[in-house]
């Protein structure tokens, strides 16, 4: 049963897509299980740059059933954009499977995500407005819509009733907007049902069926470690698990099935929207990271904060997630740097702490203590394997591996698919 999970081991933007795609080839399944399009992937193909919201980055490998589990949120429009862009560039995406369990965002959870997060002003979270966190809320409300929902209208209607009675009472009396229609969202919604049918499936059988037979299944997750709504730096986090466990609940696979959890490690940090950044960089070299790296959010075309490795998350990712690998993205990014510094603890109130703060008063006021490791200067882009790195380069490595808790298997020297170094194999 070689299940693996590939997950984000920071705040988000690691480089999830390149991962996928470079595993794309021997694998069978994709599985995206939490989540919605306020996640992104770029996966560059040659000379062919994706850049993917919702669909897993398996999609692009010939041979490869993606599938959107249980666990994810479904914007029909942004779907069928996505989908529908692809086709037109020459991609197959006739064996995408899409969960009937997962949810819908709705035209009102746009609505309220938006509003809200004005309403809060100088409080808000960040979010990328997408209705992501609402239709999650709708979700454990127990007034969600489902995709298999959009297949019995008298169901439909009902479920929009439900969810409509107390939003247009906020909408209405709080945020001083318009009541919405049900009449207008259920029409808009069952416009979506016949695009969508191809592809609807029992994936939760599908997939356990898959590693009965032996199959290749990668579970990917969006955003980050340290954006898991539990496990995150709350509240400044997403509304779901990309946690290694929130494979099992977004996609209906048991825990014993998972065979490898590999984490994304940037060589550096970066994230967007609000929150705490212990080694976020306001000077030039925090510049010169968001040029070199192309630091621009791909579904959010936000600006990333960009700041030096932070190995106390590091550890902590490998912790939570009970990491076995590590990929390390954008090595290349740091060539030219005299001294780069890695965080290798935190000073809170004159005291060194090398764990993550359980406290989140602690964590905002953490002051990053840092170790500085000795750059390099050569071309890295072409390398092929561990020894043509700089040795420097190699050292680097080797420090962030040691001070992160868990083995680095792959490295990526630049943004193609093929401008990776495979040191141990994740299959």
């Amino acid at each position: 049963m070689p299940a693996l999970v590939l997950l984000g081991a920071q705040w988000g933007d690691e480089g999830k897509g390149k991962a996928t795609d470079l595993l794309g080839g021997s694998v069978d399944y994709v599985v995206r299980y939490q989540g919605g399009n306020n996640a992104g992937h770029t996966v560059v193909v040659g000379d062919q740059k994706y850049a993917l919201h919702l669909l897993p980055s398996g999609i692009l490998s010939p041979g490869c059933t993606p599938v959107i589990g249980n666990g994810v949120v479904v914007d029909p429009s942004v779907l069928l954009s996505e989908l529908s862009g692809l086709n037109e560039r020459g991609v197959d995406t006739s064996k995408l499977l899409l969960s009937g369990n997962a949810h819908i965002i709705t035209p009102y959870n746009v609505t309220v995500d938006k509003v809200t997060e004005r309403f809060l002003g100088k409080r808000k979270i960040g979010t990328t407005g997408r209705g992501i966190g609402p239709t999650y809320a709708d979700k454990i409300n127990r007034v969600g819509i489902r995709v298999q929902d959009l297949y019995d209208e008298s169901i439909l209607t009902q479920k929009v009733e439900a969810a409509l009675d107390i939003k247009n009472q906020v909408l209405t009396k709080l945020y001083n907007r318009r009541a919405i229609a049900v009449d207008q969202v259920v029409e808009e919604l069952l416009a979506y049902a016949e695009k969508l049918r191809p592809y609807v499936a029992d994936t939760v059988l599908v997939l356990n069926q898959a590693l009965e037979e032996d199959k290749v299944v990668l579970f990917e997750g969006g955003q980050g470690t340290l954006l898991d709504i539990d496990h995150g730096t709350y509240p400044f986090v997403t509304s779901s698990n990309p946690t290694a466990g929130g494979a099992c609940t977004g996609a209906g696979v048991g825990p014993t099935k998972i065979s490898r959890v590999i984490g994304i490690l940037k060589a550096y940090t970066t994230r967007v929207g609000a929150g705490p950044f212990p080694t976020e960089l306001f000077d030039e070299d925090g510049e010169a990271l968001r040029r070199i790296g192309g630091e621009r959010g791909v579904t959010t075309g936000r600006d990333r904060r960009c700041g030096w490795f932070d190995a106390v998350i590091a550890r902590y990712a490998t912790r939570v997630n009970g990491l076995t690998d590590f990929f390390l993205t954008k090595l290349d990014v740091l060539t030219g740097w005299e001294q780069i510094p890695v965080c290798v603890a935190y000073e809170i109130d004159g005291k060194r702490v090398e764990e993550l703060p359980y406290s989140q008063t602690d964590f905002h006021h953490a002051k990053p203590v840092y170790e500085m490791l000795p750059g390099w200067t050569e071309d890295i882009s072409k390398a092929k394997s561990f020894s043509d790195l700089p040795k420097n380069a190699q050292a680097y490595v080797k420090a962030l591996e040691e001070m992160s808790g868990a083995p680095i298997s792959a490295i990526g020297v630049g943004p193609g698919r093929d401008e990776t170094i495979e040191i141990n194999s994740f299959l």
